[in-house]
């Protein structure tokens, strides 16, 4: 009896840390972001020699979407292991039902989130934006936005109201930040 307890312990514990970590990786990955964003108003020097083999606006677009498409790939590494702890936990047969029950209901949010993730994605791209890519939490949204133009505040104000109209986050739970 108490070796059940003991294992049912140490799967909710494996659980909990998986979901911890990948609320970290989401706050990593959201404060890089946060560092490498532009400000609204802030200058930028402009250089007038190109590199010769590529634009600057090239080399900027390479930039942005390697950081997109890695991005959604760590995103995409970190809730397939979530993901993966959490089938196994439901699959535990000394398991108790409240326990299958939490990591059900986690699978659910971890799903709701990537559907989320991904309209929100498609809808800012498709007002004409280079790329976006958006990390949804308990407690928030970021979303990074690639555009060669710069955000203003009626970009930032459109992609709210995406934002807004896709999820149940009110409007002080959304951050949006420009990729450099």
């Amino acid at each position: 009896m108490m070796k059940q307890v003991w294992k049912r312990r140490a799967v909710v514990g494996s659980v909990l840390l998986l979901v911890c970590v990948s609320v970290y990786l989401n706050w990593r990955y959201t404060d890089k972001a946060k560092e490498s964003s532009k400000v609204l108003g802030e200058s930028q020097l402009v250089s007038a020699q190109g590199s010769g083999t590529q634009s600057d606006t090239e080399t900027t677009a390479a930039g942005d979407s390697d950081y997109f498409a890695t991005a959604r790939l760590n995103r995409k590494q970190a809730r397939d292991n979530a993901i993966g702890l959490l089938d196994d936990a439901k699959a535990d047969e000394t398991a108790d039902d409240a326990t299958k029950n939490k990591a059900s209901e986690t699978l659910q949010v971890l799903a709701s989130y990537t559907v989320a993730e991904s309209q929100i994605e498609s809808l800012v791209t498709a007002k004409g934006y280079t790329d976006c890519v958006a990390f949804m939490g308990d407690d928030g949204i970021s979303v990074v936005v690639g555009d060669s133009d710069g955000l203003d505040a009626t970009d930032v104000a459109k992609i709210k109201d995406i934002v807004v109209d896709e999820t149940s986050y009110q409007v002080d739970q959304i951050k949006i930040m420009e990729a450099n």
